[in-house]
């Protein structure tokens, strides 16, 4: 375990970040880590718990318990951590987790959640320690290369993975590792998926992405980008080319909002808003005054419909690109500030949470951006065909569901209405593309008993990972998914 006692001595503390008035002006990651003196006495917290919830994330009781999807081993690593052996820690988390760069910036951290010292005395930063681990890998020279002694049950077989977000890089870099020679097919011009493209760089910097991809490349892994999956005859000849398919294209279906207006010229889909700013940030290379993206919110009174981790992105992103004002609405009621008692530890607490660009906005404008129980009702033409106005009404949750609140409509200005609703599931034409049938009850893939392997007409067997099989979810998970996912393709060709 960690110092004994160190949890009674030492207070959780996390990474810093940069000054809301200097961020603001470029698009660089904000987290400022921990020196790792600092960082090694917060490993020194933890207390390698009888019961290490942070790593199980299984049923407790009537509660689920939110801990790691991927069983991380926590404890282990913290230690080793605390004892300045970053090399082993390194090693051993690499049992469970083949991309920490990516969890240790993006995971909501579901690990401290469920952490038995958070219930009172402050999680320990396990989030924190796992990025620091992973920092200090590649500053020695990165991840080792796959050991040529292990068993290979794959050699000779080839698979095909369709889509490099984080389910299609976690398969494969294990089906590599199992020996398969594997090609990831990218509909972009770039691998990463969601994570070069749906995330800003101010959460997670490009050349990340680019280091992954570049060592599993080195072991390997072939990607070609501008592969189009959903077109039939691409999807054919990636059939006819491997062994097997993993399609792991995410949930790129978008829910769209449906009221009048919602076809207007300046109403834009979330993640097409923030790619299309990633894109134009990379061209600039660094130079904020050089970003110009193809849909900007300069001089614009810009409304985010939705919340979540995207509606948070669009904020700040709407922020760097100079907006005149920025409005988030929100469909839900507001959290309360405090865990309630029908949402026990270690459930995820659903509490309020004032993210990176809520902070940002009210550093700017002075309020939080977010209207709680805001019903879209309309968008208003400005009379040349372009969005000017949306129209929304309050909602009352105090009986548990939304009810309309009489007499409450608004009208607020808004020349760029930016939909981040989340998504209903993987895009159709992808499964269409390779025969896979659907589900009834929702536009996922039908699947056989393993979990993964999809019921497929194709004339190779077809497997579905991620935000493809279940619907949108978090990166971890979807990594996690991509595994499990890997080994029972491993499971039907070896």
């Amino acid at each position: 375990m960690g110092k004994v006692g160190g949890f009674l001595e030492i207070d959780r503390c996390t990474h810093g970040e940069r000054p809301v008035e200097e961020r603001l002006g470029d698009y660089r990651p904000i987290a400022v880590a921990l020196p790792d003196e600092r960082q090694r006495l917060q490993a020194s917290r933890c207390m390698d718990c009888g019961v290490a919830f942070c790593q199980t994330g299984r049923p407790f009781g009537r509660a689920r318990v939110s801990g790691c999807p991927l069983h991380n081993l926590i404890p282990e690593w913290n230690d080793l951590v605390w004892r300045g052996l970053w090399g082993e820690a390194a090693s051993r988390m690499r049992v469970t987790n083949p991309m920490p760069e990516f969890t240790g910036r993006v995971c909501p951290a579901l690990c401290e959640a469920a952490c038995n010292l958070g219930r009172d005395r402050g999680a320990t930063a396990i989030k924190d320690d796992e990025l620091a681990i992973s920092d200090h890998e590649w500053a020695d020279g990165g991840p080792a290369a796959f050991d040529p002694g292990r068993p290979r049950p794959l050699a000779g077989r080839s698979v095909a993975v369709v889509g490099s977000g984080p389910a299609g890089l976690a398969a494969a870099w294990e089906l590599c590792r199992l020996g398969a020679d594997v090609t990831v097919h990218e509909r972009s011009d770039a691998p990463g998926g969601l994570l070069m493209y749906g995330i800003p760089t101010m959460k997670l910097d490009k050349s990340v992405v680019r280091r992954r991809v570049g060592w599993l490349e080195g072991q390997g892994v072939a990607f070609e980008t501008g592969s189009d999956a959903s077109d039939p005859a691409v999807a054919d000849g990636i059939a006819s080319s491997c062994d097997a398919v993993v399609l792991a294209c995410g949930a790129g279906a978008a829910r769209r909002l449906a009221v009048p207006g919602s076809d207007l010229d300046g109403v834009v889909m979330a993640v097409d808003y923030l790619t299309a700013s990633t894109r134009a940030v990379e061209a600039a290379d660094g130079d904020p005054a050089a970003v110009t993206p193809e849909v900007s919110a300069a001089g614009l009174d810009v409304v985010v419909v939705g919340g979540g981790d995207t509606g948070t992105d669009c904020v700040a992103t709407a922020l760097r690109q100079g907006a005149r004002s920025v409005r988030q609405l929100e469909f839900m009621a507001c959290p309360p500030e405090t865990r309630p008692a029908s949402n026990p530890w270690p459930e995820w607490p659903q509490e309020l949470k004032v993210d990176y660009g809520q902070v940002e906005a009210e550093a700017v404008g002075g309020d939080d951006p977010r209207t709680w129980g805001a019903d879209t009702q309309a968008l208003v033409d400005g009379g040349d065909g372009s969005v000017a106005a949306l129209r929304f009404r309050h909602l009352d949750w105090s009986g548990g569901s939304p009810v309309p609140v009489e007499g409450s409509e608004e009208e607020v200005p808004a020349q760029l209405v930016l939909i981040a609703m989340g998504f209903t599931g993987p895009a159709p034409a992808v499964l269409e593309a390779f025969s896979v049938e659907t589900r009834d009850d929702r536009p996922l893939p039908l699947v056989g008993e393993g979990g993964h392997d999809a019921v497929s007409g194709c004339a190779v067997p077809v497997f579905v990972a991620g935000d493809c099989r279940s619907g949108a979810s978090l990166v971890v998970s979807a990594m996690a998914d991509g595994l499990a996912c890997a080994r029972e393709v491993a499971s039907r060709l070896s």
